[in-house]
């Protein structure tokens, strides 16, 4: 993927904010990036820091994570696409979305081992989003309940989640705020299994810790 140094010029980008993102080039690399930096704890209060935020406190959670892949892909002249996971009783989800042909992927920032990165092997964006379902869970139940529509972040005005120097609130409000489906049904939910005790157990292995 070509880096559009003039893009990154336009919008305010720092020698060391550009020279990052140049190396940023594919969506592996990009989510072996994210993969690395320490999960943000929130331990002064709630935060949705921008991507550059984020990148100088060397710590994200799942939004920030995808603002930063977003900014990533965007300077590498590919779409920048967001995914929104809405949840029963539990928190939601936010990821980054690229496609290797007709087939989509995901690049995702996770404390858990199940919400991560998924291979570009998904017909649809619905279809990659149901590979979530089994693993989305708060201790024995299954939580995933809605999904967005890819969301073209890229269309918004970089300082308003790329370059901002604030929480960016207003961003977070616009994707949870879009087009949503269901995955199941009010039935559908009724009748979930709870998951067993090897996989609650399983659960509980966290990559970084407090």
């Amino acid at each position: 993927m070509a880096f559009d140094a003039a893009l990154a010029r336009e919008i305010g980008l720092t020698p060391d904010e550009t020279a990052l993102f140049r190396k940023l080039s594919t969506p592996g690399k990009i989510q072996d990036f994210l993969t690395g930096i320490p999960i943000n704890f929130e331990p002064r209060g709630d935060t949705c820091q921008s991507a550059r935020m984020a990148l100088r406190n060397n710590s994200c959670h799942c939004i920030e994570a995808a603002f930063i892949a977003a900014g990533a892909l965007m300077l590498h002249r590919q779409p920048a696409l967001l995914m929104d996971f809405q949840a029963a009783g539990d928190d939601d989800h936010v990821l980054a979305l690229f496609r290797d042909g007709k087939h989509w992927g995901a690049i995702s920032k996770s404390n858990s081992i199940w919400l991560r990165w998924r291979d570009p092997v998904y017909a649809s964006p619905r279809e990659l989003a149901m590979s979530y379902f089994h693993e989305y869970v708060n201790v024995k139940h299954k939580t995933l309940r809605r999904v967005s529509k890819p969301f073209d972040i890229g269309k918004y005005d970089p300082e308003y989640w790329l370059t901002s120097e604030e929480n960016c609130w207003s961003m977070a409000q616009e994707i949870d705020a879009s087009p949503h489906e269901d995955l199941i049904s009010k039935a559908q939910a009724r009748k979930l299994k709870f998951r067993d005790s090897h996989e609650v157990r399983a659960d509980t292995f966290k990559e970084f810790t407090r």
